[in-house]
């Protein structure tokens, strides 16, 4: 397959990586330092699933030097969407070119889908805890390493299922959803409790367990983003609140989220997207999401802060 990558950071370096090394033609759209390093050094993963170094990788920052593919894995940052969508994806387009968003939040379709059409649009998620360590250096400490994606319209179709070989194919564990919608909200009530507890005490996930409070902190959390789901219309399965917390228990205790690393390191932070976007469609609905609103509260200066200090 033809593969384009837009955000070659943590998720789109890592599963980039791994379908490059299975003999998929794929293009990492990068830029600035990690760039550069992925053009001179190539790509090099380090993984709790085993290492990779690719020596040679197809790198740019002009999606003109590419052309149509048959996929498009869009991993950028939220707050990215709009500029990477309108810079990239018009020249990545053929036409049955399915664009698969890998991102944190539930807005980043709509986004897409105005630049490049609902037909090209497919929703996914990845499940896996991974940052650039250094430019051209992928870490992925932890996760399952797993992506799920689907027709928005719950549709089966031949390239999500062509994709899908090509992952097996990599040794990518993968999936397709029966229902997209509510598996993205599944991911979005676990990284929401995962990325505010752990960024706002500042410690793993493990100590976070074993405080009574801080574990209860992580229960409240999910149960409200899943009442905003609920207003908003998505069919929630009983027990999924216990099903998200199982989900905690069976990861390391060392683990942190990409929300907690952002803060830690002074990158612009991803608040807005989770927290932001659960209080303001709770606000829309009338509901009370209280920890989520302390959570915001806690977060927002930095998350200010950090915008504020990478901005020229």
């Amino acid at each position: 397959m033809r593969i384009a990558v837009i955000g070659a950071g943590g998720v789109g370096g890592y599963f980039g990586a791994r379908l490059a090394a299975a003999g998929d033609d794929v293009y990492f759209l990068a830029r600035g330092d990690h760039g550069e390093a992925l053009r001179t050094q190539g790509l090099r993963l380090r993984s709790t699933l085993g290492d990779l170094h690719l020596a040679e990788v197809a790198v740019t920052d002009d999606a003109r030097e590419v052309g149509p593919c048959d996929v498009v894995l869009f991993c950028v940052k939220s707050y990215g969407t709009e500029q990477a969508a309108q810079a990239y994806l018009p020249h990545l387009l053929g036409e049955d070119t399915a664009v698969i968003s890998l991102q944190n939040g539930m807005g980043n379709l709509p986004k897409i889908a105005e630049v490049v059409g609902e037909k090209h649009v497919v929703g996914g998620l990845a499940l896996i805890l991974s940052t650039i360590t250094e430019p051209g250096l992928i870490e992925h400490t932890g996760g399952p390493a797993r992506i799920v994606f689907g027709e928005v319209d719950g549709a089966n179709s031949r390239r999500t299922e062509a994709f899908l070989e090509r992952c097996v194919a990599a040794d990518i564990s993968a999936a397709i959803a029966p229902d997209i919608n509510i598996a993205m909200w599944n991911k979005f009530a676990f990284i929401c409790a995962l990325a505010g507890t752990t960024a706002a005490v500042r410690l793993p996930l493990g100590e976070i367990q074993g405080s009574p409070r801080a574990w209860e902190m992580f229960r409240r959390l999910v149960e409200e983003t899943y009442a905003v789901a609920r207003a908003e219309g998505v069919a929630v399965v009983e027990g999924a609140v216990d099903e998200r917390l199982e989900m905690a228990r069976s990861m390391g205790p060392d683990s942190y989220s990409s929300l907690h690393h952002d803060l830690v390191t002074g990158g612009r932070m991803e608040l807005d997207a989770l927290h932001g976007e659960v209080v303001g469609l709770a606000e829309r609905h009338g509901i009370e999401v209280p920890m989520s609103e302390a959570v915001l509260a806690i977060l927002e200066p930095w998350a200010r802060r950090n915008a504020e200090q990478r901005s020229p």
